[in-house]
């Protein structure tokens, strides 16, 4: 007999708050323990699991690497790529792309001097990059790409790069924070059911609504395998049947010992 969580006909999702980047959602009524079980693993997936789109390698004209400094730029080339990091994408397509960055001095260079291109956009046009003096430039190209979670260099150091090419610690995940807290509520005469409260705030590439979404889908995916691979058989599993070979040897063998008899 299959086990049915009482009142689930009853769950409810609601959007309480939307602010910008952050949004604010409750879940109730749950039976008693699951808040704390959807809401921390509901947490766990938004925080590793959702993919984005981050800076995986930049070329800087008249740098080699990452401890140059350039003439007429404030900045050294460490801070400059401290500011590419900050850079949050809307990335459409599959594969790694280029986008290129040209400017002259006196100038405040931002994001929004980035060449557009329709496949990859700046969330964030206003991010600093850097000040140039009044015979400053800067010229650089960056790769921007899609993954999931946190990717330090180190973890891709078999990469071939070309020679000028910065490698870049890559932080994809586009959820920024996550808080849930649970409460109890009432359910006819019981009042010990569960209210879950989620707190999402992400890096504007993605709506917080979205990304719950998106995490809940991820878990009901990994829930599903576990349950196929544990199916009950539905049938009882049917004896082997004889090959015809082995019928015929005994049958010979029954002949013989009437025989014998």
């Amino acid at each position: 007999m299959d086990y049915t969580l009482p009142e689930t006909s009853l769950i409810q999702i609601k959007t309480l708050e939307k602010v910008n980047n952050r949004g604010t959602f409750v879940i109730e009524p749950l039976s008693p323990g699951y808040g704390v079980t959807i809401g921390n693993s509901l947490r766990r997936v938004l925080l590793s699991s959702l993919e984005g789109a981050a800076i995986v390698s930049c070329q800087i004209e008249g740098a080699n690497h990452q401890f140059t400094t350039l003439p007429g730029v404030r900045e050294d080339v460490v801070e400059i790529i401290l500011n590419l990091k900050t850079l949050r994408f809307n990335l459409t397509s599959n594969e790694p792309v280029s986008l290129k960055l040209s400017a002259r001095g006196p100038k405040v260079v931002t994001a929004q001097d980035f060449e557009a291109r329709g496949d990859c956009e700046v969330v964030n046009q206003d991010a600093y990059l850097a000040t140039l003096s009044k015979n400053g430039k800067l010229n650089l190209t960056i790769t921007v790409a899609k993954g999931r979670g946190y990717v330090p260099v180190e973890k891709r150091k078999d990469e071939k790069l070309p020679i000028g090419t910065i490698a870049v610690d890559s932080i994809f995940t586009p959820v920024k924070k996550v808080h849930y807290e649970i409460e109890k509520t009432r359910v006819g005469a019981e009042t010990d059911f569960d209210k879950l409260m989620l707190e999402i705030t992400t890096d504007g590439s993605l709506d917080p609504e979205v990304a719950l979404g998106k995490a809940a889908k991820i878990l009901v995916e990994h829930f599903s395998l576990v349950e196929q691979a544990c199916q009950e058989p539905t049938a009882a599993a049917k004896p082997a049947r004889p090959t015809k070979a082995a019928a015929k040897k005994t049958t010979k063998k029954t002949v013989k010992k009437a025989a014998k008899k």
